[in-house]
């Protein structure tokens, strides 16, 4: 699990350097749908390794729900990964 914390961490930084219209750390954490994908699919991801069944799927439709983007939860996504929003 600390992998994955580091994964997140890189996520979060890709999203702070790479968005120009970012401009505070809590704005990336409290409003970023791509950041709040990713951290979805992080967790589905670890569930879906540990084979718990069922609840990574429910979690990744979850996300899309709430954030309209759809991560399987058995895709191989690297870390600092960052999801542009689209207006």
């Amino acid at each position: 699990m600390c992998e994955t914390f580091r994964k997140i961490q890189r996520d979060y930084y890709a999203a702070l350097s790479m968005d120009p219209a970012a401009t505070s750390r809590i704005e990336v954490v409290l409003t970023y749908a791509g950041f709040h994908a990713l951290l979805f699919y992080r967790f589905a991801h670890w569930l879906s390794r540990k084979r718990v069944p069922f609840v990574p799927r429910a979690l990744s439709q979850f996300a899309r729900f709430i954030t309209g983007i759809e991560i399987h939860p058995g895709a191989m996504i690297g870390s600092g990964l960052f999801i542009r929003p689209v207006h």
